[in-house]
């Protein structure tokens, strides 16, 4: 299949140019002959330079903006993979993610905590009155921790809290923290009962297994929960 010259005629106007320019001819017509198709191709070539560089540039502008799309909607699709719908907390399987890349490189304290007899407020209110609370709830852990942690989700009213280089001792004091901020003041949402949560806290050194240090936390908080609820309870033993 042969190439398409799109410049074909211009390039003939300028061979018949150099043609009479080389002949020697004192043929002051034909100079002027040559001349008009050369300049008359030359701005023929120029408009359709300028035609193919303006597309081009239209081009370059929207495939600028498809890739911004692009990086857009993959980031909110990687955004979503990652995190609740309802809260914007990570989702259970995030959290593991980030845990077991945070014990590659230190120790971490985990707390585990959920909302107590929160199947009665859902049973008594409405699942959108329990969708409420959990928002709410989140936002009083974002407040307490003031930027310290990674929050998730990890089921329907139980959540995590990762707390890199952070001991047990001082993780136990900011889950006290946490409890009194979701119990000390009534939801806005549910005004007509206290909300309180219960609590478990564990600790894990760096290399670490995240899954024994989270049923470690899970096991304390049922302890909590045994133990009257709204309460923090740490892992039985531990070594830092």
């Amino acid at each position: 299949m042969n190439d398409v010259d799109l410049f074909e005629a211009e390039a003939e106007a300028l061979e018949r140019a150099k043609s009479v320019l080389a002949s020697g001819t004192e043929d002051l017509a034909g100079y002027r002959a040559a001349l008009e198709e050369l300049v008359q191709n030359y701005g023929q070539l120029m408009r359709q330079s300028r035609r193919l560089i303006s597309r081009s540039d239209r081009t370059e502008r929207e495939l600028n903006q498809l890739n911004s799309r692009l990086k857009q909607l993959s980031d909110e699709l990687d955004y979503k993979a990652k995190h609740d719908n309802l809260t914007g907390a990570l989702n259970r399987g995030a959290v593991f993610e980030r845990a077991h890349q945070i014990l590659e490189q230190s120790p971490m304290s985990v707390i585990v905590l959920d909302i107590d007899f929160f199947k009665r407020i859902n049973d008594e209110f409405g699942h959108p009155t329990g969708d409420a609370v959990i928002r709410e709830l989140v936002n009083r852990l974002r407040n307490a921790l003031d930027g310290v942690g990674l929050i998730g989700r990890v089921g329907g009213e139980e959540f995590s809290i990762l707390l890199a280089g952070t001991g047990l001792d001082e993780a136990v004091v900011l889950a006290e923290k946490i409890r009194h901020a979701i119990a000390g003041d009534i939801f806005a949402c549910l005004p007509s009962r206290p909300v309180t949560s219960s609590f478990g806290v564990s600790w894990a050194p760096a290399g670490g297994d995240f899954e024994d240090a989270y049923a470690r936390a899970d096991e304390a908080l049922y302890q909590a929960k045994r133990g009257g609820r709204n309460r923090v309870e740490r892992e039985a033993t531990v070594t830092e």
